[in-house]
């Protein structure tokens, strides 16, 4: 009986894609790299705009016409920055997020429907930034040498609070999510939860094409709000039960490895590291705007000063953020080959997600940007598990 060929199978599995659409893909996700830098600068922009238009100033001013006012003077000064500046960046989010995408067959939604949810998210990030940032104003002035180390702290919390609402209360307003049907997929579905120990009572599919045509499934939720979401592109795609076995148990990897408490300590840790950058550099740039009017870090008239200084700081942490998420997501794809054992129906669905992520990138373009370990890298993993672990003779 001849060896198993896992190098011969996943250039296979590449060469199931014609020349012309892996360039495509290439263009598309070579694109998206620029795209980092050209929204870094237009946040920069829009940030200094704001600055410069002093609205944020005369805000602060009247809310203290009548005294010190901390609490109430960061609420109105956040809430007003918050709607102001996505409104000013909304032509490039436009263009962004719902043209492009829709020029490279990612989506099929029509623009005002992408407005709409654009609006409904806006909103919804408006609230909770507000939220987040004054806690963190409020620490500012209460521990202003060790405010961000507290302020690491915050940012873990506030992360596992959303990973808690998210499934109950946010992700309910943009998709429709109804009961898996029955079925064998369904019961494919159920029999892998059960074994992996992850509620098998909440299994839903999501109408996901409403927003976008990439094939996904999620477990989203922490504790009593886990619940294991396919979005209908998968079944649109023709994704059969090995595919669904193979991307489910990807999915429900991250959970059941704990990566979600993990990914809470590491955002912790990097806005720690950002926010004490932070507060050397905010007289700096502060400085380099001329904006005499603003107060030290505590005035919140001022968070355009921190927008500027924080856009910068997270596009030079784009490595770091993509290195600690390929991780993440190779070992969700050992626990799928381990306890699904499906790696040529994770090998398929890996195959349709080649469009929106270039297959075969350089070493540096994988380490720099890919926060996915490459398509290729996962088939040949797939593969090497597969000659590892030869299907018994029947």
């Amino acid at each position: 009986m001849a060896r198993f060929d896992a190098a011969a199978a996943t250039t296979a599995y590449l060469a199931g894609l014609t020349p012309a659409q892996h360039a495509r893909a290439q263009a598309y996700t070579q694109g998206g790299h620029w795209l980092l830098l050209w929204g870094a600068l237009v946040g920069v922009a829009v940030a200094w705009l704001v600055l410069r238009s002093g609205i944020l100033v005369r805000l602060r001013d009247a809310v203290q016409r009548n005294g010190p006012r901390p609490w109430l003077t960061a609420l109105v000064v956040l809430a007003v920055d918050a709607l102001v500046e996505p409104a000013l960046a909304l032509p490039w989010s436009a263009y962004s997020g719902w043209w492009r995408e829709a020029v490279y067959g990612q989506t099929n939604r029509a623009f005002l429907g992408w407005l709409s949810q654009w609006g409904l998210s806006t909103a919804i990030g408006a609230v909770l930034s507000v939220m987040v940032l004054s806690v963190l104003y409020a620490l500012i002035r209460r521990a202003p040498r060790s405010w961000w180390a507290w302020g690491g702290l915050v940012v873990a919390g506030a992360f596992l609070l959303v990973l808690i609402a998210l499934p109950v209360f946010i992700q309910p307003l943009f998709n429709t999510y109804r009961a898996a049907p029955p079925g064998p997929t369904r019961d494919a579905v159920v029999a892998l939860a059960r074994a992996s120990g992850v509620p098998s009572d909440r299994i839903f599919v999501f109408n996901g094409s409403k927003q976008s045509n990439r094939y996904t499934a999620n477990v989203a939720g922490l504790g009593a709000t886990v619940r294991i979401s396919m979005s209908d592109v998968m079944f649109a795609k023709g994704a059969d039960i090995a595919e669904v076995r193979a991307v489910v148990g990807h999915e429900i990897g991250h959970y059941v490895t704990g990566q979600a408490w993990r990914l809470a300590v590491e955002f912790g840790l990097l806005a720690a590291a950002g926010f004490f950058l932070l507060d050397r550099l905010y007289p700096v740039v502060r400085s380099w705007t001329g904006a005499t009017a603003l107060g030290d870090l505590a005035d919140p008239a001022g968070f355009p000063v921190i927008s500027m200084t924080l856009t910068v700081l997270l596009l030079l942490a784009t490595p770091i953020y993509a290195s600690l998420s390929r991780m993440d997501e190779a070992e969700a794809d050992r626990y799928s080959l381990a306890h699904a054992n499906e790696p040529d129906g994770l090998s398929r669905a890996l195959v349709k997600s080649i469009e929106y992520r270039a297959a075969t990138p350089s070493a540096l373009e994988e380490t720099l940007f890919y926060d996915h370990p490459s398509v290729g890298w996962r088939i040949r993993q797939a593969m090497d598990w597969k000659a590892a672990h030869p299907a018994p003779a029947n």
